[in-house]
């Protein structure tokens, strides 16, 4: 681990982003090789209580599809969940559930079916790194929808700090009930 440790530190030294204020300076690696988060989500990996618990919570589900030593993951982690008024505002609206897209472990989705992570990721067309699928409020209501349509947002690769953080407004504001993403983006002058 401590290895690990050492060389992202010096791929962040060398990014010239290390010691900068409002970025991480050091990533923990879990044991499938993505980043650590101690804030996002612990889940059981069933997708509709983990909807309810985000609910009942006051929040939003936001699932961020990772991939072992995916560059523009890691800069996902160091630019813009690094930074603590983006994460702080994460944090306040959303639990992240993060998932491996060639991940071997079982998920339970919102139809009941059981699936790998890498097999869960193929039913819903996720083929990027990072991906962050955000899903509608009400487990229930999902249950009779095609995968795709249980979304209500998706943002596929990496994105600037200003436009990461809109897309997270825009699923808190329900935005998404009203028009597009680059439509509110204009809005926001993001």
């Amino acid at each position: 681990m401590l290895s690990r440790r050492l060389l992202l530190a010096a791929a962040l030294a060398g990014s010239g982003l290390a010691g900068r204020p409002g970025f991480a300076e050091e990533l923990t690696l879990g044991e499938d090789g993505l980043p650590h988060v101690e804030w996002f989500l612990q889940s059981l990996l069933e997708l509709a209580d983990d909807v309810t618990l985000a609910g009942q919570n006051g929040k939003r589900l936001a699932v961020m599809w990772e991939l072992r030593g995916c560059p523009y993951c890691r800069e996902t982690h160091v630019k813009n969940l690094g930074d603590p008024a983006i994460s702080g505002y994460i944090r306040e609206h959303f639990e992240v559930l993060q998932l491996n897209i060639t991940g071997a472990r079982t998920v339970v989705d919102f139809d009941g079916e059981k699936l790998t992570e890498k097999a869960l990721a193929d039913k819903y067309g996720v083929r990027f790194t990072p991906t962050f699928q955000f899903f509608g409020e009400s487990a229930d209501a999902m249950k009779a929808k095609k995968p795709r349509d249980r979304e209500v947002a998706r943002a596929q690769g990496y994105l600037e700090p200003k436009h990461f953080v809109a897309l997270f407004r825009f699923v808190a504001d329900k935005a998404y009930e009203k028009g597009s993403l680059r439509d509110y983006l204009r809005t926001q002058g993001a």
